[in-house]
């Protein structure tokens, strides 16, 4: 017996495939049950008021779609454990679809048929879906759904769990929910049959919600009917009375399989109607690709095993096609039946193909089951599916979403019920991009800022270089931007960069990182323009560092990127710019300085006074042509011309000025007004760029109030400087009068 020729190894091998058969058997099995009761809620979520009669081609459309759905997406998934079917979102808009049209067809004619249109719109609007799907799927483009704003889709399948909520009522009570029909839910009947709905929800919600036993729910329901028939025959009612009152559903007749795809069917069909009907149908679409990617999503997650989500979209979508041409309603691959086939121990494709098998079972069993079914046990069932989806999306998205966006989802919720999936979802993406353009707006564009005392270059200075840096490097400012750059964030930006630049008016070089910046928009470009002109204004030069080939393209646009602009594509040499342009000024002041001081010097025959009256003095720059001070002002002080060149002008004829006299560097100017205090009687006009020390009437008190020894220095000063100038005029007036 211990050799290998003689032992049990084909049993042996065998035993793992069998034992995985099994296990894919059982956990099928198990799904089958959550399909067969879904099933049946979803033929009488579809097929109700007018289309009640045709009850049982509702069931065999439904069976016939959990088969196909369950064959097709189980023998081609990329997870070979899924269970797919028909689902509860797109049974509700599927619903809608076929009210719709029923709505339309009595409209037109009371006594047109309804069967084989609705069969046929079911089937149409099945076949596109799938087309759809497999489109979306062949192109890669089914993750663009991804890109709707996550409030859009909790807002739709919220509407979805009220619509379902709203067609569970109707099954219970055979009336509508309309304003019209309110005053037939005050019956006594019809209040104890929502009573008792609602009764059975709570059992579900309580009992079966929490621990999802495969064999929970159908203990529950056939509990809730034995209960039923049990409060029946105590109270003395007949199940042909239960049945007049509304307790309990007609039985209908076995389920009866139709094609509807005649000649005279197809020619009968209200063609006219079809345009009304193309939102329903873009709804019913919508939902299945969704249902189909989230589905898979959640699925990945419940399991950790990945998807191929191109392959999930053309599975389904193929799938759909078929069930579209045997009349079926739209699927897709389900959540909560592929994990319980999952925990069951399903691994392999025969699950699928148990469902199927167990689907295509129902249509035999089903109808005599119904015939014994009291309508709040399946409607309470509908209540219980249509209220957890409400309660996921209208209480538990609360703790995701910002209070924007909850309100967002909560008008969708309202503009889908009030005008239909269409308006809902085109007004819903306009909200949620609003809602993410204001959302984005707040998001803070700069990372952080810094100047150019505490952030440097990497270049290693000399320390009379460092010094000069710790001393003006404020003068140097920073700001690393990022996120995307549009209207909103980059009107905040340039609104941070205006307040800026009034606090630190010592600014002179103004750097923009833009290395996490992920993209700029045109309308971020005219914020940039207004940030270039106020800094323009202010004498600032910006920088602009790590700029992308794109960004530097819209800013362009917009002639930002221009003189007193420069482009350095790293920040390390940007600063390294900055820091050279700061120092050689630095050099050029202390040079300036020295000049001065050796001027003032030369006036009072003292250091110590040429530096208090440095001290004293602002420095003031002024560019060709522009006035110092004008005629009429108030004398309030003198300037003293370190460089450059100024003119003083008089009015003439024909509104013009006249130059009489031009004073060059190491000159002086307004001294006499500011001893005298009369108005000016001269416009003093820059002729070149020049460089000019003001002494103002405050300081001047002061330097005559503290330090009496300057002040008659400088008031000798300004005697000689007046004697040096009337001599001159003397002499030209002794000129002329040759």
């Amino acid at each position: 017996m211990t050799d290998p020729a003689i032992g049990l190894d084909p049993v042996t091998r065998l035993n793992p495939s069998i034992k995985r058969a099994l296990n894919d058997i059982l956990g099928g099995s198990a799904a089958s049950v959550l399909t067969v009761t879904f099933g049946l809620s979803y033929a009488l979520l579809i097929f109700t008021g007018p289309l009640s009669p045709y009850l049982s081609y509702g069931i065999a459309a439904t069976f016939i779609s959990s088969a196909v759905l369950a064959a097709v997406i189980g023998m081609g998934s990329s997870l070979p454990f899924a269970v797919a079917a028909p689902d509860s979102s797109i049974a509700a808009v599927t619903g809608i679809l076929a009210a719709s049209l029923v709505e339309r067809i009595q409209a037109a004619n009371l006594s047109a048929p309804l069967l084989s249109p609705v069969l046929i719109t079911l089937g149409l609007s099945t076949v596109l879906t799938g087309i759809v799907l497999c489109g979306l799927g062949l192109t890669r483009m089914g993750r663009a759904i991804r890109y709707v704003p996550y409030p859009v889709i909790g807002g739709f399948l919220g509407a979805t769990g009220l619509l379902i909520v709203m067609g569970a009522i109707r099954v219970i009570t055979d009336h509508p929910v309309q304003f019209a029909t309110l005053l037939r839910f005050t019956n006594g009947v019809t209040l104890s049959e929502l009573g008792a709905a609602c009764a059975m929800a709570l059992v579900l919600y309580l009992a079966w919600h929490r621990s999802r036993s495969p064999f929970g729910l159908p203990i529950i329901l056939v509990g809730g009917m034995l209960t039923a028939h049990l409060a029946f025959w105590i109270t003395g009612i007949s199940a042909e009375e239960a049945r007049a009152l509304g307790w309990t559903f007609q039985p209908p007749p076995p389920a009866t399989f139709m094609l509807p795809w005649h000649t005279d069917d197809l020619a009968n069909y209200p063609w006219s109607a079809v345009p009304d009907l193309l939102g329903n149908v873009v709804a019913v679409i919508f939902v299945a690709a969704s249902s189909t990617l989230f589905n898979t999503t959640g699925i990945e997650v419940a399991v950790h095993r990945e998807a191929n989500l191109e392959r999930e979209l053309n599975v389904t979508g193929a799938a759909n096609i078929l069930t579209g041409a045997l009349t079926g309603y739209a699927g897709c691959v389900s959540v909560s039946r592929s994990i319980l086939n999952f925990s069951s121990g399903g691994r392999g494709r025969l699950s699928g193909l148990t469902v199927a098998a167990m689907s295509l079972l129902m249509l035999a069993v089903a109808p005599e089951l119904l015939g014994f079914m009291p309508k709040f046990v399946l409607g309470g069932l509908l209540l219980y599916l249509g209220a957890d989806q409400l309660h996921k999306w209208l209480i538990e998205s609360r703790k995701r979403l910002s209070k924007l966006e909850y309100l967002s989802l909560l008008a969708i919720i309202a503009i889908i019920v009030a005008w239909g999936f269409v308006p809902g979802i085109l007004i819903g993406v306009v909200i949620g991009c609003a809602t993410f353009a204001f959302s984005a707006a707040r998001v803070e564009s700069i990372k952080y800022s810094f100047d150019g005392s505490e952030y440097r270059s990497s270049l290693d200075r000399s320390r009379d270089d460092q010094k000069v840096l710790l001393a003006h490097g404020g003068k140097i400012r920073g700001l690393n931007l990022q996120s995307y750059l549009f209207f909103g964030s980059a009107n905040r930006l340039y609104q941070h960069v205006k307040q800026l630049l009034q606090e630190r008016p010592e600014c002179r070089y103004l750097l923009f990182d833009f290395k996490l910046v992920t993209g700029v928009d045109s309308s971020a470009a005219y914020s940039f323009a207004q940030i270039k002109r106020s800094a323009h204004d202010l004498g600032v030069e910006l920088i602009l560092v790590h700029l992308s080939a794109t960004a530097e393209k819209v800013l362009r646009s917009s002639d930002f990127v221009g003189e007193g602009v420069t482009i350095v594509p790293e920040l390390d040499h940007a600063l390294e710019w900055c820091e050279n342009e700061l120092i050689a000024q630095h050099q050029e002041l202390a040079q300036e300085e020295a000049n001065l001081r050796d001027w003032f010097t030369g006036i009072l025959d003292s250091e110590d006074d040429a530096d208090e009256l440095i001290r004293r003095c602002q420095r003031l720059e002024v560019e060709a042509g522009e006035a110092i001070v004008r005629a009429g002002d108030p004398a309030d002080s003198m300037h003293f011309i370190l460089d450059g060149r100024v003119g003083i002008m008089i009015p003439a004829e024909d509104d013009r000025t006249t130059r009489v006299r031009s004073l060059g560097r190491y000159t002086t100017i307004g001294e006499m007004g500011l001893v005298s205090q009369t108005p000016r009687s001269a416009t003093i006009q820059a002729e070149v760029d020049s460089v000019l020390y003001v002494l103002n009437t405050h300081q001047f008190d002061a330097i005559r109030n503290e330090d009496p020894a300057l002040s008659h220095k400088l008031l000798t000063y300004f005697v000689s400087v007046m004697a040096e100038r009337l001599t001159f005029a003397n002499r030209t007036i002794a000129v002329l009068r040759r």
